[in-house]
């Protein structure tokens, strides 16, 4: 076994090479676009993928409020929270939502899709998400990638 000439390589801090990627959300599907984001913030998307290491991008989402959602989910599909406080369970549609608080329906979606632990909570530090065109980050140079699946 000491012939072997291939060696699994693990990422670390130091050899990950993470940059920021521009996404435009205006037309795109939500859970689509989201599982791809979540692919790109956690890194599957780089041959050195490490489950355990924040190897993952950068990314900025802009044009939130024009994402779209097929079928009758504007209206159907619920949006549950809780205060914490007896009887107090908060219901919303993504109708609702949107006027309200239009990236908190990507913020949602994606963050579901990342692992639920220290390393998922640290990720979604990554995601930058905006409702218009505008946002703060250009002077990182983001390279705009269109999503397709």
């Amino acid at each position: 076994m000491d012939t072997l000439s291939y060696k699994t390589q693990s990422a670390n801090k130091q050899t990950i090479d993470k940059s920021w990627i521009l996404v435009d959300a205006k037309g795109q599907t939500l859970g689509r676009l989201a599982s791809q984001i979540a692919a790109i913030i956690r890194g599957k998307n780089k041959p050195y993928f490490t489950p355990h290491i924040d190897c993952g991008d950068n990314v900025v989402v802009v044009n939130a409020e024009k994402i779209r959602l097929t079928g009758k989910k504007w209206d159907n599909k619920q949006y549950i929270s809780h205060t914490g406080y007896p009887g107090g369970q908060r219901i919303t549609t993504p109708r609702k939502l949107r006027e309200e608080f239009p990236t908190r329906m990507i913020e949602h979606a994606v963050r579901c899709m990342l692992p639920k632990n220290k390393l998922g909570r640290r990720l979604f530090h990554n995601l930058f998400v905006y409702a218009g065109q505008d946002h703060a980050h250009s002077a990182q140079q983001p390279r705009e990638i269109k999503l397709t699946y």
